[in-house]
């Protein structure tokens, strides 16, 4: 029996041609690591119980919209230092859901613990002014390589009927931890409830039915 006998080259090319073969294999079978990223948990709920002493009136909440390039769950950063006006999303990092249904129940939750009242707009219910927000911004800001803000911004419309009540821009960052994903989701949460502890706070403020 005669045992084939390879050169070093020919070995070389071999092994090549394996781990490319073994690589698009990997990468057809999707075989690579998703992190999947939330607001947390609610915090400070007993100061958002006893921050002031009028609970949030009862509203009825539509629909939260946001712009075409925030409406998926693509977790979404910008290179200030570079090119700001190029919103780039994170390759294996994902919100759970778009924010703009990530900001609706933290909505809900903020201002029931408030002592509020939330029924969603679809319900119908006539005797309940009706309260809109916009996503403006969501996003996580480098200002440098390492040096990076959650920036979250939303537009709030309070109306009665047709009327509108008021409008109000509300616009909050937190610094990340960390130059990632990780640091990001974890600052824009923390701008997530300052905007929100402000829209409550807001909302407490105005006038009531006239």
């Amino acid at each position: 029996m005669i045992t084939p006998v390879f050169s070093p080259a020919f070995l070389r090319s071999a092994a090549l041609a394996l781990l490319a073969s073994m690589t698009l294999a990997s990468c057809a079978s999707g075989n690579h690591s998703l992190s999947l990223f939330d607001l947390g948990p609610i915090r400070n709920q007993a100061a958002i119980q006893t921050a002031t002493t009028n609970a949030p009136p009862s509203i009825s909440l539509a629909t939260i919209e946001a712009p075409a390039w925030l409406d998926s769950q693509s977790m979404f950063y910008r290179l200030d230092y570079a090119q700001q006006l190029q919103p780039r999303a994170y390759a294996s990092s994902q919100w759970t859901m778009p924010p703009s249904q990530l900001l609706a129940q933290r909505l809900k939750d903020t201002l029931t613990h408030a002592g509020g009242v939330v029924v969603p707009a679809a319900d119908g219910a006539v005797n309940l002014p009706v309260l809109r927000v916009e996503l403006v911004e969501f996003s996580q800001h480098f200002n440098s390589a390492d040096d990076s803000t959650g920036e979250v911004a939303i537009r709030a419309s309070l109306y009665d009927g047709r009327m509108l009540r008021a409008q109000q821009i509300f616009t909050h960052q937190a610094p990340a931890t960390s130059a990632n994903a990780e640091g990001g989701a974890a600052a824009l949460a923390a701008a997530s409830d300052a905007v929100l502890q402000d829209l409550r706070t807001w909302l407490t403020t105005l006038p009531t039915h006239p």
